[in-house]
C-alpha cells in the first residue's frame, strides 16, 4: 500500500434492540483524500459493545500502518471516550470493579481496548487523541459511521469504500469473532465488503443549525479540524442547553440564599442521586418522562441526546420502545 497519513478516524456502533443484533463501523480519513471503511456485525450484543468494537477495529488498523503523527479518534459514545480516558484506571485499581463493588460490564472488551490504546501510544510515541462528537449533528464522518453500523445491525450488506491495497489486520488482535477479518474481506458473519463507494440506503438526517459549518469545513471526505475547535471540546461533552443539570446547585456560592436553604437543596440532590443508584443497581428500566423527572429536565432534552450518553456517575442507554414510550437504563461506571 502506498504511504498514507491518517488525518482522523471516526467510529460508531448500533444495535437493533439493546441487547439484540448489532453492527459497528470505522471510517478512516487520510490526508490524501482517500477513505477506508471497516464494519461488521454481531447477532447478539449491546450498543455499548458495538461502540467499543468500532474503536477496537480502528486501533487494530492503525497498528498496521507506519505513522508517527498524532491522530484524532472521534466517537459519539461518551461511554467509550470517558471509559478509556478517565474511568479505566480506577477500574483496574479496583480489580475491575465499580465504586459499588459490581463487576465492570464489558470487561473483556475494555481490557483489549486498553491494551491496544497503550500499544498505539508506543507506536505513535504519543497518546491517541480521543474526542467526543455529538451524534446526528451533521458531522460527515459520524453520519457515515452511523449508516454503516445501522446497516450491519439490520442484517444488510453495506458496500464500503476501501483502499486499493491494504495491510492485513493481525488475527491475533481480534476478539470474540466480532472484529472484521479484513484480510479475508469479510465480517464475522461473512458479509461481503466490496471495494466501491456505498450506495446502500441512506437515512434522512435532520439538519441542525451547525450543519452549515460542517458542510463548509468538510471537503473530499476529509473532516476539517476546525470542527473540533469550533464545535467540539476535546475534554468535555458539548452541552445541550436543555441538558444542563437543573437540580439546584447546592455547592454553588449563592449569597442571597440562606445556608439552611442550600443545605436542603443538597439533601434533595443526594436523595436524587440515591434514587439513580437504586435504578441502576436493580436494573430498572425507566421511561423518558421518568428519566427527565429524575434529572429535572424536559423530556425532549432526554430524547435529543441520542441512544447512549453520560449523566453524572451513570451511562444512560436507550434499551427499547414499548408502545409510544422509550425505555432507558442507567449503569454506574465510576
Amino acid at each position: 500500500m502506498p504511504s498514507r497519513t491518517i488525518q482522523s478516524i471516526y467510529t460508531d456502533g448500533a444495535c437493533s434492540g439493546n441487547p439484540g443484533p448489532g453492527g459497528w463501523a470505522t471510517v478512516i480519513y487520510f490526508t490524501d483524500s482517500s477513505v477506508h471503511e471497516l464494519g461488521g456485525a454481531d447477532a447478539a450484543t449491546t450498543n455499548n459493545r458495538m461502540e467499543m468494537q468500532g474503536a477496537i477495529a480502528a486501533l487494530e488498523f492503525l497498528l498496521t500502518l507506519d505513522q508517527s503523527e498524532p491522530i484524532h479518534l472521534y466517537t459519539d459514545s461518551e461511554y467509550v471516550k470517558n471509559g478509556i480516558t478517565k474511568w479505566i484506571q480506577g477500574w483496574k485499581k479496583k480489580g475491575w470493579k465499580t465504586s459499588t463493588g459490581k463487576p465492570v460490564l464489558n470487561q473483556d472488551l475494555w481490557e483489549l481496548l486498553d491494551e491496544l490504546n497503550l500499544r498505539v501510544k508506543k507506536h505513535l510515541n504519543a497518546p491517541m487523541e480521543w474526542r467526543y462528537v455529538r451524534g446526528h449533528s451533521g458531522n460527515e464522518g459520524n453520519e457515515r459511521c452511523d449508516q454503516i453500523a445501522r446497516a450491519f445491525s439490520l442484517g444488510k450488506r453495506p458496500v464500503l469504500r476501501r483502499l486499493s491495497s491494504e495491510p492485513p489486520i493481525s488475527k491475533g488482535l481480534t476478539t470474540g469473532g466480532v472484529t472484521q477479518a479484513v484480510e479475508e474481506g469479510r465480517s464475522p458473519q461473512t458479509l461481503t465488503l466490496e471495494q466501491e463507494i456505498s450506495d446502500f440506503e441512506t437515512q434522512s438526517v435532520k439538519k441542525s443549525p451547525t450543519d452549515a459549518l460542517f458542510d463548509a469545513t468538510a471537503t473530499n471526505g476529509n473532516i476539517s479540524e476546525t470542527i473540533q475547535s469550533s464545535c467540539i471540546s476535546a475534554d468535555a461533552v458539548p452541552s445541550d442547553p436543555a441538558m444542563v443539570d437543573s437540580i439546584p446547585p447546592a455547592t454553588s456560592d449563592i449569597p442571597d440564599l440562606p445556608r439552611e436553604v442550600r443545605v436542603a437543596q443538597l439533601r434533595n440532590l443526594v436523595e436524587t442521586l440515591r434514587m439513580a443508584d437504586e435504578v441502576a443497581s436493580q436494573g430498572y428500566l425507566i421511561t423518558s418522562s421518568e428519566l427527565a423527572d429524575l434529572m429535572d429536565v424536559n423530556a425532549s432534552a432526554v430524547t435529543s441526546r441520542g441512544d447512549n450518553w453520560v449523566w453524572r456517575n451513570w451511562v444512560v442507554s436507550r434499551v427499547r420502545r414499548e408502545g409510544n414510550q422509550i425505555l432507558w437504563q442507567l449503569e454506574r461506571v465510576d
